[in-house]
């Protein structure tokens, strides 16, 4: 076994709709945002995010987000590629609190990871099929942003 090496493959901000609220289910509180669109740019592939896509939020007991995102891109030359990601958002009280009321909070106050998967049918963008990434995510009072890290 070796150690993990990751290289960037882009940078996405996202813009999104005010949340509908689920309400309290069993697992915690159910919010759903409508992803109303963005865009991405790294050394492989940039492009915009269609509208239409969703980020299930999970709001736990426990004070932690999970997240379960499907997302469709569009590259600058016209694939389409679906993203779908899972993964956390959590930090101390006092940090989630500042992040809820829109302001703006260094990304290292806060713990924010996903895990991106790709699916695409277009042959120049085939390889993104068989990739793992991960993704260190930040939330500015605009909006999310990723920078997406292929697993090498």
């Amino acid at each position: 076994m070796s150690d993990i090496h990751t290289a960037l493959l882009f940078t996405i901000k996202l813009q999104a709709a005010a949340p509908q609220m689920l309400g309290k289910t069993p697992l915690g509180e159910r919010r759903i945002v409508p992803v109303t669109g963005g865009h991405f740019e790294g050394p492989r592939l940039k492009g915009t995010v269609e509208p239409g896509g969703s980020d299930w939020i999970l709001a736990r007991p426990d004070g932690s987000l999970r997240l379960d995102v499907r997302l469709t891109l569009k590259t600058d030359d016209g694939a389409l590629i679906g993203m779908t990601y899972a993964g956390f958002r959590h930090g101390p009280p006092a940090v989630i609190e500042r992040l809820g009321r829109g302001e703006a909070v260094d990304p290292s106050e806060y713990y924010f990871r996903t895990v991106p998967l790709f699916e695409t049918g277009a042959a120049k963008y085939a390889w993104l099929n068989n990739i793992v990434s991960v993704a260190l995510g930040h939330r500015p009072p605009d909006g999310p942003v990723y920078r997406v890290f292929e697993v090498l």
